[in-house]
């Protein structure tokens, strides 16, 4: 029994002195992997290489890059001497300061722009005269109390108070304010454009007596009434026109006195910066 514990124990000691080799034969195996992993990706495919750097090289050629002196980011193999030759005394990048005679920028601007692209300048140029025209009118007419002419982000918009173009919770337009409406037409013609004509009121209901049941469509019949004059009255394109009531939801003064409240008492002409479908 002695003989056969004795044996037991130096097989297992054996086998326990050997396992060291299964550390080691898995250690070997790893860098083998690690190895072959390099060696593939130090193996680069030529074609692709020039591919990515030429066009990384184009991309970059057209602005300033991080490196001083440099077009684009291939010129980063190039010396610390040259790189620093190429900054003037006063700080400045002497490439920067030369591109303007390499021919670039001029190619950049003789670029020629979209149609859409010049479609918008026109439209630009026609909101801009008929921003002056109206300023001249409103100005040769003494209507400056009346009639105010802004140029918001949306487009040009026009306010007509309510005193120049209706009588108090009415909606049909006075004969005097014919001639600024006429006006307005004549401009709205070749203006390319979609026009916005809203109607404001201030909160104080409609009075008993009125033909409208509140100043939702007392604001909706003021704006189609305008809107009536330049399709009815002035033959213009009915495609070009969009009309709204608002009541007092969006004033413009606060409703707690007679000035602010005839303030929002208005008509807004809003001749808006875009352009017609199809253009």
């Amino acid at each position: 029994m002695r003989q056969r514990d004795r044996r037991k124990r130096r097989v297992e000691t054996r086998e326990s002195r050997d396992r060291w080799m299964i550390t080691y034969a898995d250690l070997i195996t790893l860098l083998l992997i690690f190895f072959v992993i390099l060696y593939a990706m130090s193996s680069l495919d030529t074609d692709k290489y020039n591919i990515v750097t030429g066009s990384l090289s184009e991309t970059f050629k057209s602005g300033s890059t991080v490196l001083d002196g440099g077009n684009g980011i291939l010129d980063a193999g190039k010396t610390t001497e040259s790189r620093q030759n190429s900054v003037d005394g006063n700080g400045r990048n002497a490439a920067a300061t030369a591109r303007p005679n390499d021919g670039s920028a001029e190619q950049t601007e003789n670029e020629a722009p979209s149609a859409r692209e010049l479609a918008f300048r026109e439209q630009e140029a026609k909101l801009a005269e008929l921003m002056g025209v109206i300023t001249q009118y409103v100005e040769a007419n003494n209507l400056g109390e009346q009639i105010f002419v802004a140029d918001k982000p949306q487009g040009i918009e026009i306010t007509l108070s309510d005193r120049f173009l209706f009588d108090a919770g009415k909606a049909n337009l006075k004969s005097p304010a014919y001639p600024a409406l006429q006006q307005l037409s004549g401009l709205f013609k070749d203006i390319g454009a979609k026009i916005s004509i809203e109607g404001h009121t201030d909160n104080t209901p409609v009075s008993s007596a009125s033909h409208y049941n509140d100043n939702w469509e007392l604001s909706g019949a003021r704006a189609l009434s305008v809107l009536r004059f330049f399709l009815d009255h002035e033959g213009l394109n009915p495609d070009n026109f969009q009309y709204a009531g608002y009541a007092d939801t969006q004033p413009t003064a606060e409703n707690i006195s007679a000035a602010g409240k005839q303030k929002n008492r208005r008509v807004e002409i809003i001749v808006l910066r875009q352009l017609q479908e199809g253009e």
